[in-house]
């Protein structure tokens, strides 16, 4: 069996599913955001946050990391002098760390204390969307 591609395989599908929950965990924000006196679906919201965040985003994250891992391993550690991986690499980290400040919010909603405007909610669901343009350009064609 090829387990460089099964990793490769096995990541995409975990990116995939980590990149869903990244982009809608902010849209809900955005709605969660823009409800006022009703307390119901407030509560709603929340329930839908923790269920993507917890059951969908943090397992396929780790996955994520994981499969990459598996497959940077199976390419060898040298691989790591490539800039282009470099660069990808530290996007990935940008990703993650984009990740735990939504859970930072997610906190937030869930204590009644959200600090944002739907606005910026709808702002940052940006984000992974230009991570995830550049890192696949930078994986398919890998100019460096």
């Amino acid at each position: 069996m090829n387990y460089y591609l099964l990793f490769k395989a096995l990541h995409l599908i975990a990116i995939i599913s980590w990149m869903a929950g990244l982009l809608y965990l902010p849209r809900i924000f955005v709605y969660h955001s823009e409800t006022k006196n009703n307390q119901e679906k407030k509560d709603t919201f929340k329930i839908m946050e923790k269920r993507l965040f917890f059951y969908i985003m943090n397992p396929a994250m780790i996955l994520s990391w994981i499969f990459g891992l598996l497959l940077l391993h199976s390419i060898g550690p040298e691989s790591l002098s490539s800039l282009w991986l470099q660069i990808k690499l530290i996007l990935v980290i940008i990703l993650t760390a984009y990740h735990f400040f939504l859970l930072n919010c997610l906190r937030n909603f869930d204590i009644d204390e959200n600090g944002h405007s739907p606005k910026f909610y709808r702002i940052i669901n940006e984000v992974p969307t230009i991570l995830l343009i550049i890192i696949v350009f930078i994986v398919i064609f890998k100019p460096l």
